[in-house]
């Protein structure tokens, strides 16, 4: 007789229209902003604002990207993509994380070139737009903020926008310094700056992303947990062939080998196991095969974490 086998998996619950209103009020607002600091920052000649600029249209971009992911995550899987397209919310994550660490490369090299040539800067006109700035990304933010714990693609536009709010803030701050001071190096210095914050937070969603597209345990859960965890139910003498990966952002597969030589096992016995791997470590796609130990099954001594 066949051993027994369960594919349980739950989705979680999300307000579709809301993502889709948050992204693109998100999108309207960052474009609109990105005009109006190029126009400015041209008009000002200030390297801040442009690169600020620039950094917010790689934020569309990301915006974007993230927008498309959760779109062909929400649809149903098929003959040659069996588990669907979740999998896009990572690689969107990995390539927003790419366009970012390419965009702060250059941000960086014209603001070393103009800390030797220092230009002047109206920083009137800066420190209104920056202000405009703060305004903008905060707002954007604020609608990623609940869902943010939830979905690292929503984490990151999250952190990106708040961090561009903090950005401009720190704009403001330094066109107001270069009115009191006159010390024109401030503005390249505020560039570096950015470069340095951007770059910070980038890498370490770049090595996130990476970590999820290589198909390592999601950060959070711990697979020596969860391996004590199958260990614990009532009948199991050993597990082999234990693997833990993401299907998406939000999204976690396990598959397991349970041998249960005496014990009875059905379908009752399956479901809570999986409502349990769920509730305790969000895991809401669990593939378990039971086998009585009577054979020896090929995948034993191989593939154990």
């Amino acid at each position: 007789m066949p051993a027994p086998h369960c594919d349980c998996h739950h989705h979680h619950s999300r307000s579709e229209s809301g993502y889709d209103r948050a992204f693109a009020v998100g999108v309207v607002l960052n474009v609109g902003f990105v005009a109006v600091e190029v126009v400015y920052g041209v008009a000002a000649n200030s390297l801040a604002l442009l690169s600020d600029a620039a950094h917010n249209l790689s934020d569309v971009l990301g915006l974007l990207l993230a927008w498309a992911a959760v779109w062909l995550s929400r649809r149903r899987s098929s003959e040659r993509r069996t588990y669907g397209y979740g999998r896009s919310t990572i690689l969107a994550s990995l390539v927003n994380a790419v366009v970012l660490l390419i965009g702060v490369g250059g941000i960086a090299w014209e603001a070393v070139r103009r800390l030797g040539e220092p230009h002047p800067v109206a920083q009137d006109t800066v420190m209104w737009v920056a202000a405009l700035g703060i305004v903008v990304n905060t707002a954007t933010a604020a609608m990623f903020m609940a869902d943010r714990e939830h979905d690292i693609n929503l984490r990151g536009a999250f952190l990106h926008m708040a961090a561009d709010a903090a950005v401009s803030l720190g704009v403001v701050v330094a066109a107001a310094a270069i009115g009191w001071t006159g010390w024109l190096w401030l503005d390249p210095a505020v560039s570096l700056a950015i470069v340095v914050v951007i770059a910070l937070g980038t890498c370490g969603m770049f090595r996130d992303s990476l970590d999820l597209a290589m198909d390592a345990v999601p950060a959070g859960i711990d697979s020596r947990q969860v391996e004590a965890f199958l260990a614990s139910l009532p009948g199991v003498d050993a597990i082999h062939d234990l693997h833990i990966w993401p299907l998406s952002t939000t999204s976690v597969a396990l598959t397991a080998h349970l041998v249960v030589p005496c014990a009875a096992t059905d379908d009752e016995f399956l479901g809570q196991a999986a409502a349990a791997l769920h509730q305790r470590f969000g895991i809401d796609h669990a593939t378990i095969q039971v086998e009585t130990g009577d054979g020896d099954c090929r995948l034993t001594h191989v593939h154990r974490i």
